[in-house]
């Protein structure tokens, strides 16, 4: 794989907590956070899983060992400071994210950006597993007065039913978790899946994880400074849908939470204090 690790030259020499970060259903490979990131003190690799040179163009199936391959690669590699790496995922990287913390070895700590505990859109297989995506019904669309889609409600319930399937077993993993909430999050119900990941994360004896919301910020939580996401469009619903979020509050979530995001990998990876500041 032509994978490439955005290691931290700004911090010295190395070696560094290593982070492999995930994006959403747009695909392809978003790097700017990764780099970002690795100017606070990470190596960290950028990881495009549909919609990017030779991987499929569409998001029906994906196959857990293909990021295995990719957790392996950064556990070996000379820039990543080990024994663990963290994970970094928004939207559908994020339930990813949770997969591979559920199913790999390597993982220390794993924090998700409005994330889903329910596996979501495609087919998820790893040896003889397999997760189906979780259940929707386009009927619960909604239109906003301004004609843009609101599919809040088009996601099944991941408790009830033959959808419980599709809970991913969280439950399972060896690390540490971070659920970063836009609480007017208007793809899914992203407050929801974090309180029922702690929820069955500590029925199993596990570390409660931490949780931190966010009043009036909408999906698209991106490093601070980056311009609101209030709408676009959503490749599997294919038509533009409406993310949420109010300017001030969504751009004040985005300060804090890189703050929160940093200082989590650097606890868990590093075992100190961030120590950054808001600037990019």
């Amino acid at each position: 794989m032509p994978w490439e690790v955005v290691s931290a030259s700004l911090q010295g020499n190395g070696p560094f907590p290593g982070i492999i970060d995930l994006y959403g259903t747009g695909g392809g490979l978003p790097e700017y956070r990764a780099c970002l990131l690795a100017n606070y003190g990470f190596a960290v690799l950028a990881l495009a899983f549909y919609g990017y040179e030779d991987l499929p163009k569409e998001m029906k199936e994906f196959h857990l060992e293909y990021f295995e391959e990719a957790v392996n690669y950064m556990l070996q590699h000379t820039q990543v400071k080990g024994p663990g790496i963290g994970l970094l995922g928004i939207s559908k990287g994020g339930d990813l994210c949770i997969s591979m913390a559920s199913f790999l070895k390597g993982i220390m700590a794993t924090a998700l950006i409005n994330g889903s505990v329910a596996n979501v859109g495609a087919v998820l297989r790893y040896k003889d597993i397999t997760i189906p995506p979780l259940g929707a019904d386009a009927k619960r669309i909604k239109l906003t007065k301004s004609g843009i889609v609101d599919i809040v409600d088009v996601l099944n319930n991941p408790l009830e039913g033959p959808d419980c399937q599709s809970f991913i077993p969280l439950e399972k993993a060896e690390c540490r978790f971070l659920f970063i909430v836009g609480q007017d999050d208007r793809n899914w119900k992203s407050e929801f899946f974090a309180v029922e990941g702690s929820k069955r994360l500590q029925a199993h004896g596990k570390e409660k994880p931490e949780i931190v919301c966010y009043p009036g910020a909408g999906h698209y939580i991106e490093p601070p400074f980056f311009p609101m996401c209030a709408a676009s469009m959503h490749l599997l619903v294919g038509k533009p849908v409406v993310w949420g979020g109010e300017p001030k509050a969504h751009c004040e979530a985005q300060i804090d939470a890189w703050q929160q995001i940093q200082a989590f990998f650097h606890k868990y990876l590093a075992g100190k204090p961030s120590g950054t500041s808001n600037k990019l």
